[in-house]
């Protein structure tokens, strides 16, 4: 294994921050440039929207959470810690030089088993974030507590947009290396859970998406709308979607097939065999004092919250308050600070990686029928007619 240098743990040193989310987004000295070398890795499902509509929103969402499993554990492999954003229909990474090559071939396997199994394109590409400041676009990380036993990644500046539009580009030159005698690792991705209802006395699950009309006070801005979910939904734990009394199993082969399909690239008769047991044997040992201590670690460590120059979030509420909500974003709106997109449905779904017993979880959460393709669907829509 390579030596780390002091540039290669970039990310793990950097500080954690405990203060709120809120009082964080103004905090300019709490947020620090990224290296120039490091590179931005953008995965994209292309033309998202179409196979959302066709009932592929859970392979769709399946196929980003492989995309960020297969570089973890890439990093983790080399005792690294890298930011990584969930977008439902895509996924950003940004990573050291030292495993560029080895992420970039991985990821060629998992765009290939994707074409073939599912017919989906999957676009992947890498841009330094060099080029990124050299276009004049701002990359800026901080570190934010977001619970007892997990911290996210914020990101302020328009560099991961600039990334995602160039390499989402029918243009931009894709110089992806061969996946030859490598294997693609997406070790501890899962799909065991169904459709999620929300809470008990909520009824809607919602898929936000709001980004800042002027890059410069996307800070400002954001706090804003940070305080608005909190003053019309309360903490994030009162609006979370996930709660342990919702989280059921899924109880079909062709759900354990799909998660094979994306995990392996084909059927695998044992480990359709273990999931199955684990779908009969799962609710006896959930009502273990050990399981019930799980499933509560698993609603702590779920994913509903994206910071990457724009606010990505899934929330749980009620129509009130989704109509409070409405109202103030479309106030913000129209005095030119923010545009917005917005999608509700009735369940959430949830892809995870475990990595192994004694790392820390993570659950990613998506509107179902395609929550955050859909909000992102009505965001564009705004830019276009604008």
């Amino acid at each position: 294994m390579p030596t780390l240098s002091i540039n290669d743990l970039f990310y793990s040193a950097l500080p954690v921050n405990e203060i709120s989310l809120s009082d964080l987004l103004t905090e300019k000295h709490l947020f620090y440039k990224l290296p120039d070398d490091w590179h931005v890795v953008v995965t994209d499902v292309k033309n998202s929207t179409l196979a959302v509509q066709s009932g592929l929103h859970e392979a769709v969402n399946l196929i980003a959470t492989g995309c960020i499993v297969a570089v973890l554990n890439i990093a983790r492999k080399n005792n690294l810690s890298v930011p990584f954003f969930f977008g439902g229909d895509g996924a950003t990474c940004i990573i050291p030089p030292l495993i560029l090559e080895e992420v970039m071939r991985s990821l060629q396997i998992h765009k290939d088993n994707t074409f073939q199994n599912f017919d989906i394109d999957l676009r992947i590409g890498s841009i330094p974030v060099h080029e990124i400041y050299q276009n004049g676009f701002t990359l800026n990380i901080s570190k934010f507590k977001n619970s007892s036993i997990f911290s996210i990644p914020v990101v302020l500046g328009d560099g991961l947009s600039y990334a995602e539009k160039l390499i989402k580009g029918e243009d931009h030159k894709r110089d992806l290396l061969e996946s030859e005698n490598q294997l693609l690792d997406l070790e501890g991705m899962q799909c065991r859970w169904d459709r999620i209802a929300p809470p008990e006395n909520l009824d809607e699950v919602i898929s936000l998406l709001v980004i800042a009309r002027e890059e410069t006070q996307q800070g400002i801005v954001f706090k804003e709308v940070v305080d608005f979910l909190d003053n019309i939904y309360g903490t994030s734990q009162n609006r979370q979607p996930i709660s342990v009394s919702k989280l059921k199993l899924k109880s079909t082969l062709a759900k354990i097939n799909l998660e094979m399909k994306v995990k392996f690239g084909h059927l695998r008769f044992f480990y359709m065999l273990y999931n199955r047991f684990i779908m009969l044997f799962g609710p006896y040992y959930f009502n273990t004092k050990e399981g019930k201590s799980y499933l509560s670690t698993i609603v702590e460590l779920a994913d509903t919250l994206v910071i990457d120059g724009r606010i990505n979030t899934v929330i749980s509420g009620n129509t009130k308050q989704r109509l409070l909500l409405e109202e103030a974003l479309n106030k913000l709106e129209t005095e030119g600070k923010i545009r917005y997109g917005l999608f509700v449905s009735k369940e959430s779904i949830m892809s995870c990686y475990v990595p192994n017993e004694e790392n820390a979880h993570i659950h990613f959460v998506d509107g179902a029928e395609g929550g955050y393709t859909k909000a992102a669907g009505i965001l564009k829509q705004k830019i276009r007619y604008s």
